[in-house]
This record gives C-alpha cells, sequence and structure tokens, in this order.
C-alpha cells in the first residue's frame, strides 16, 4: 500500500526560528507516497545546508498502542533514510517517536506524521566558483575532482565541509541540461583495491543528485578502490588520507 496524504511545510516566524516540515502518512503505512516525496525532495534540494535537529514520529489512535508505537517509530526511520540518502546535515539529531501519546483522536489522519526540526545557517557558504569554472572548460573525457568532498574514515558519510559542494554540482548540473559525467569513488589506506566501500562513496553522491531532480541518464558511477590514489600508499598523515578518500567526475558529454 501506498500513502496518499501531502507533505506540509511549516516555516518559522523568524530567520532565527527553528523551522518545521511535516510529512503525513496513510493509515497503518511507514513511507510516503510518490506526490509526497516528491515535496519532500523539493524541499531538500531547496535546503541542502539545513542542519536537522530533532525528527519525531507519531501515530493516531487506530489500533494497539504498542503496534502504534512501532509505526511511528518506523516512520521517523524512514524519514531519516531520506535525509541521510540526501547527504543532510544529521549530527547530534534527536530520532523520537510518540506512537499515539499525542494523538487527539481515534481516527484522524493528521495524527498520521513525522515532523523534521531543523535550522538553516545563519550564513550560507560561498559559492565554489573552481568547479564552475573547470566545468566550463572541461571537455569529453576530462576528469575533475570533487574539491573537498571528502568521508569519514572506512565510511560512505560525507564530511559536512563537503555538502556546499555537492550543492554546487546539483547547480550546475541544473543550468546544463546537456551535461553527463560518471561519478568515480576511491578510498585511502588500503594497500589492495577496496571496491565496495569506493562504490558505496560514488553511490552517495549519485543518489545526491537523483534525489536533487537530476535524470539518471545522466549519471553513472564507478569505484577504484585504491588502486588510483593522489598520495603514494601508506599515506604519511591524516591530511593524505583525506585527500585519497576522495571522488572524481569524469565529463561524459557537454
Amino acid at each position: 500500500m501506498k500513502p496518499i496524504l501531502p507533505l506540509l511545510l511549516l516555516m518559522g516566524l523568524s530567520a532565527n526560528a527553528q523551522e518545521q516540515v511535516t510529512v503525513y502518512f496513510n493509515f497503518d503505512i511507514a513511507e510516503a507516497n510518490t506526490p509526497s516525496g516528491k515535496k519532500l525532495s523539493q524541499w531538500i534540494t531547496k535546503n541542502p545546508l539545513a542542519r536537522i535537529q530533532k525528527i519525531y514520529g507519531y501515530a493516531d489512535k487506530t489500533g494497539d498502542s504498542l503496534y502504534n508505537q512501532d509505526l511511528s517509530e518506523r516512520r521517523a526511520s524512514y524519514v531519516y533514510d531520506q535525509l541521510k540518502a540526501a547527504s543532510l546535515n544529521l549530527e547530534n539529531v534527536e530520532e523520537k517517536s510518540f506512537g499515539e501519546s499525542r494523538s487527539t483522536a481515534a481516527y484522524n489522519p493528521k495524527d498520521r506524521k513525522v515532523v523534521i526540526h531543523y535550522a538553516r545557517p545563519e550564513v550560507q557558504p560561498a559559492v565554489q566558483s573552481d568547479l564552475s569554472k573547470q566545468l566550463s572548460k572541461a571537455k569529453k573525457g576530462d576528469k575533475i575532482r570533487l574539491s573537498n568532498v571528502n568521508f569519514h574514515m572506512n565510511s560512505d558519510d560525507v564530511l559536512k565541509e563537503s555538502r556546499p559542494v555537492l550543492h554546487e554540482l546539483l547547480r550546475i548540473m541544473k543550468e546544463r541540461p546537456l551535461l553527463k559525467i560518471e561519478i568515480q569513488g576511491h578510498v585511502c589506506c588500503q594497500p589492495e583495491n577496496e571496491e565496495k566501500l569506493s562504490h558505496w562513496r560514488a553511490l552517495v553522491v549519485y543518489k545526491y543528485l537523483i534525489n536533487g531532480g537530476i535524470d539518471e541518464s545522466r549519471l553513472s558511477y564507478t569505484s577504484y578502490g585504491s588502486t588510483r590514489p593522489i598520495h603514494p600508499l601508506p599515506e604519511k598523515n591524516e591530511e593524505e588520507r583525506v585527500a585519497n578518500r576522495r571522488v572524481e567526475i569524469e565529463i561524459i558529454a557537454n
């Protein structure tokens, strides 16, 4: 079954106020339907630098209270996964589920929801103009390193300072509809080829662009493990390790 109820965006009253996004669900459903998912994706695209503070799940009073608690937890987990896949800032997020404890009626569609509490950055990071310049001069077959798109050790979690670069890449892809790229993932520290981790790192960028509205026909991804390091293995320090944990793009068409 797929939910049909829409996504409701609730904005704060001041620039510094905590803001909210509320996602509604159908009866006994823990994932958004197509219209709701599109609206959430649109919000993510417009707010890639938002800091997610709380994800609260709810259910109505229909049925067993223990089941409703579990249902609200699954709804909150669903929303968390959508935000994580889009590389939003989830550091120190509070994920909590209330079941039917705050429901107003036995069968109230407005109680089947997840509320996302978030804050916008006070100062938006500067546009990464270097990437725009490189892409404007690039030809088919050229490779461009996504500067500052790096990952935590042994993880496909993007470092927080990488988010502005991903947002810029998304903006450029939207401005240049003929641009097609291959996303290439790399890892550090391993003398042997660790393709699985580099595969997931490339996939993170791929999914970010897809979630931002880029057609999948313009994108592909691959992985090279540790076979193409910037700095020789083993690296001398953490700076070199961070540099080797990277993603590059190859121009397929422009």
